[in-house]
């Protein structure tokens, strides 16, 4: 028969909540990076930063203070969920093609308007549409600009 520990309450011991404070600072400093910043490199960054905020998160959630991996053991009486740290593994594969496709739009957006500063990007459209009003063009129908 295994036997089962019980666990103590998070609360009782500070130090074990130190993950949880970085959690915290890293969520924060990534959404205040893709909030704050104009650039979309920086916002892919901060993104980034949110992200591994969130691994770390779920990965010490798994863990098990004194628990093995769940292999059959008769001598371990404490096993940790290895399922949050399978989930992370996907969650990665899926974080770096978000990643490279967000770069991949940032450079095509890079090489339409000149700039990957998002005010830079909305004085260029706003221009565009003022001069295709001017000229009597339907914006809504047009195609996107050209890369040079």
């Amino acid at each position: 028969m295994v036997k089962v520990k019980a666990k103590a309450a998070p609360m009782d011991n500070p130090a074990g909540l130190f993950s949880y404070f970085g959690v915290i600072a890293l969520m924060m400093l990534g959404f205040y990076i893709v909030m704050d910043s104009p650039n979309l490199v920086k916002k892919m960054v901060g993104l980034n930063i949110f992200q591994a905020a969130v691994f770390i998160f779920y990965i010490s959630m798994g863990k098990v203070a004194g628990g093995t991996a769940p292999i059959a053991d008769a001598a371990a009486d404490l096993y940790s969920n290895p399922l949050p740290h399978v989930l992370i593994l996907t969650a990665i594969v899926v974080g770096v093609s978000v990643t490279a496709m967000g770069l991949a739009i940032i450079i095509r957006i890079k090489r339409a308007y000149g700039s990957v500063d998002e005010h830079d990007i909305a004085a260029a459209d706003a221009a565009a549409d003022t001069a295709a009003d001017t000229a009597g063009i339907d914006t809504a129908a047009a195609p996107p600009p050209e890369s040079p």
